[in-house]
């Protein structure tokens, strides 16, 4: 077959030509990812967007088809479910979770995946009529994938292996463990949750049903990635208020609120945002300006690994408002939400589910890349609720935007990577 010109073109409709237990994790990747599961931040509702639930509805099929246990779908779109262990011995009970919605960056509407066989390292045509190339040179990351088979968009959408990945992947390995009886195995859970791309995946995720000891989310880049780091976060509204008055006689009355926001923002460090940092360094990130004369708010995000130094930069957000009011009295108003906190405080009392992980990772041929999340997951949030759940690579790459992609190889490594971990705890 070339695999060049093969295209997905799955209908939610039709009924699976392959047997559930037998089919390949690309089989499973490329039908999900036909759902338009993008969420929503706006609709201030659980799961965000009706094509969330619609895919959790399918993926409820899915595994009742399966064969799988204790399967429950909640109104919020938590689908659970459980594949019960086949030896008497008492284990540990582990869950693996991923979630069901495609980031708001960019739309992942009709779908059009196509798979590369056999990458020569040289630019992927993705949209020809519309001059859209995934090239090497833009994205060097490319050379370490030379003779795999790369699924990627037709660039007029996100591809969705952040994190339909994660499922395919986890309901393959859940298959071959049913199809494989002499791998012995504690009971498995299973969870598919949704909006984790507007960091709600973990709001309503109900960690006393799931019943589980420890857990991975399988949501992480590229193959080897294990990560029980994630920043410390929290967003910032600065609400600058002004005063309107006709141009022609504004002096000494006017106050310009977006003159003055400009102010506030050129008072923070300039060095100190997204694109001048890495690894363990912080940040201020402005993602939103919205104003005029009367009002100008300015929307942030504050992100740090290191506890005091994540509370530090909220302490000066607020110095710097209270600076502002003291050249312009009661102009600027902050108001300061934490999103999430670094699980390492969490995690680290149990390493021992980091070595259940590396020594999988090394029995699937892959070297494990322990590093910090310079973003969040829904494993930091289940952290802190009690469920400790660090993060494995699901394969993907170039994530939330046109360019992403993801190696069918990669997706096999990380369905090796679950089955291992079950059968390692059993041992």
């Amino acid at each position: 077959m070339d695999f060049s010109q093969y295209f997905c073109n799955f209908a939610h409709e039709t009924e699976p030509l392959i047997n559930l237990i037998t089919m390949t994790v690309t089989d499973r990747f490329l039908e999900f990812v036909k759902f338009d599961t993008q969420s929503d931040e706006e609709t201030n509702l659980t799961p965000s967007t009706p094509g969330q639930m619609t895919f959790a509805r399918h993926l409820k099929t899915l595994v009742e088809d399966m064969g799988l246990e204790e399967i429950t779908l909640d109104d919020n779109g938590y689908l659970m479910a459980t594949l019960p262990a086949n030896t008497d011995r008492k284990l540990p009970t582990v869950g693996f979770i991923a979630h069901m919605d495609t980031a708001p960056d960019m739309s992942g509407r009709h779908v059009n995946a196509r798979i590369v066989g056999n990458y020569d390292g040289t630019t992927i045509t993705l949209n020809d009529k519309l001059n859209i190339f995934l090239s090497p040179d833009e994205f060097p990351e490319l050379l370490n994938y030379i003779g795999q088979d790369l699924i990627v968009t037709d660039g007029t959408t996100l591809l969705g292996a952040d994190d339909k990945a994660g499922i395919a992947e986890i309901l393959t390995a859940v298959a071959r463990l049913q199809a494989s009886p002499e791998v012995k195995h504690g009971k498995i859970r299973i969870a598919f949750n949704p909006d984790e791309e507007i960091g709600k995946g973990a709001h309503k995720f109900d960690v006393e049903r799931f019943g589980c000891d420890f857990a991975y989310t399988m949501d992480g880049g590229a193959v080897g990635e294990l990560e029980y780091e994630n920043f410390n976060a929290a967003s910032a509204k600065v609400t600058i208020k002004g005063r309107n008055v006709h141009p022609g006689t504004a002096k000494h009355k006017m106050v310009n609120s977006i003159r003055v926001a400009n102010q506030f923002i050129q008072m923070l460090p300039r060095w100190e945002t997204p694109e001048h940092t890495e690894g363990y360094e912080g940040f201020y990130h402005l993602i939103g300006i919205e104003g005029s004369v009367e009002q100008t708010v300015l929307t942030y995000i504050i992100r740090d690994h290191d506890r005091a130094r994540f509370e530090s930069r909220k302490r000066e957000i607020e110095h710097l408002c209270r600076k502002t009011n003291m050249e312009h009295p009661g102009s600027c108003s902050v108001e300061i939400n934490d999103q999430y906190y670094n699980m390492r405080e969490k995690i680290e009392p149990v390493m021992h589910i980091i070595e259940i992980a590396e020594k999988a990772m090394r029995e699937a041929g892959v070297t494990p890349k322990v590093q910090p999340i310079r973003g969040g997951t829904d494993g930091a949030q289940l952290s802190f609720k009690g469920l400790p759940c660090p993060n494995i690579f699901a394969g993907g790459e170039n994530m939330h935007g046109r360019y992403e992609f993801v190696s069918i190889q990669s997706l096999e490594k990380a369905t090796d990577v679950i089955f291992n971990i079950a059968k390692i705890i059993a041992e």
